[in-house]
């Protein structure tokens, strides 16, 4: 039996350091006037209820701002997500800030409680701090650390408050829900010292946007999913600062050295094609810091609608 598709909108912003990445959607949707002006009513999205007007509230919790929203974000998206998944449906995400990716993976895992994740990670950052190692308290740096249930005390630099710790350890939860040795990066290429150290401590690779380029994507896909052969279901989150900046200079974080769109297009379908993946993820698209107009979304727009036909082909048949 073929899985429907759904698209499904987390427009929240609370992770993030700047505003704007909750109207990711909406500028994606005012970019398909151009390309496919009827794709959004064919493949109409659902979209979960936000915290967002903790945005308008100052925040006590300095170490992981706005910590308490987020972690109810966290099971709204876990919920849907799970739910999702048991109707056998194949959920695509487009969201906001990377914060809410924990909560997609708390979702495949509460759905698939016994068969084991992988999880690959097309991205700029690790995304692998948590509230006692991050620079900024921006949550959107914290969503890995939550899946494989890392503090990293030993690169301790804060001191969190009560409520914070109380909140991260109810994202994280009582158990892993990725084990270290079964998330893979791509084009990772801006991290901080504490990340540093759970990656070459857990030996998680990062596939360099060099290395892509010199082995080609077609050999640096088969040697990820390889790599992950042991895994039964398999997740992939693309944040769009992934690709350069002359491309993504709509989204939060951007870092130089990135993907073009054709190569991030390509390795987004190439992984795709592995029958193991059940869930894709889109995030990070900020229309408000697109000085190109709506550039940022037309890029991811170009990308999301053939990701979104190829696994409804692959379902299909």
């Amino acid at each position: 039996m073929s899985k429907q598709l759904q698209i499904i909108g987390v427009t929240s912003e609370l992770g993030a350091g700047t505003r704007g990445s909750s109207l990711g959607l909406d500028a994606m949707q005012i970019a398909s006037l151009q390309y496919d002006r009827s794709f959004f009513l064919r493949h109409p999205e659902i979209r979960l209820e936000t915290v967002n007007h903790h945005l308008y509230q100052e925040t006590d919790l300095n170490y992981a701002k706005r910590l308490d929203g987020i972690a109810e974000m966290y099971n709204r998206i876990e919920n849907v997500v799970n739910q999702s998944l048991r109707d056998d449906q194949f959920p695509l995400i487009v969201a906001g800030d990377h914060s809410s990716a924990g909560g997609t993976i708390a979702g495949i895992k509460k759905a698939f409680p016994n068969k084991r994740l992988g999880v690959i990670w097309v991205d700029a950052h690790a995304d692998l701090h948590s509230p006692y190692t991050s620079p900024s308290g921006n949550v959107h740096g914290m969503p890995l650390a939550t899946a494989i249930h890392e503090d990293n005390l030993e690169c301790q630099n804060n001191q969190p408050e009560q409520e914070t710790i109380w909140h991260w350890n109810e994202m994280k939860g009582p158990n892993q829900r990725v084990l270290p040795q079964d998330l893979v990066y791509i084009g990772v290429r801006s991290t901080e010292t504490p990340e540093d150290v759970i990656m070459e401590k857990y030996e998680i690779p990062n596939y360099t946007v060099e290395e892509v380029r010199e082995q080609g994507i077609a050999a640096i896909c088969k040697e990820s999913l390889d790599y992950l052969g042991d895994c039964e279901i398999l997740y992939l989150s693309f944040d769009v600062d992934s690709m350069d900046p002359s491309i993504s200079e709509g989204t939060g974080t951007p870092v130089p050295g990135g993907f073009n769109e054709e190569e991030a297009r390509e390795i987004v379908l190439t992984l795709l094609k592995d029958p193991r993946f059940i869930c894709f993820e889109m995030v990070e698209i900020n229309p408000l810091l697109d000085k190109k107009g709506n550039s940022m979304a037309e890029t991811a727009f170009r990308i999301f609608k053939p990701v979104y036909e190829q696994i409804e082909a692959q379902e299909q048949n």
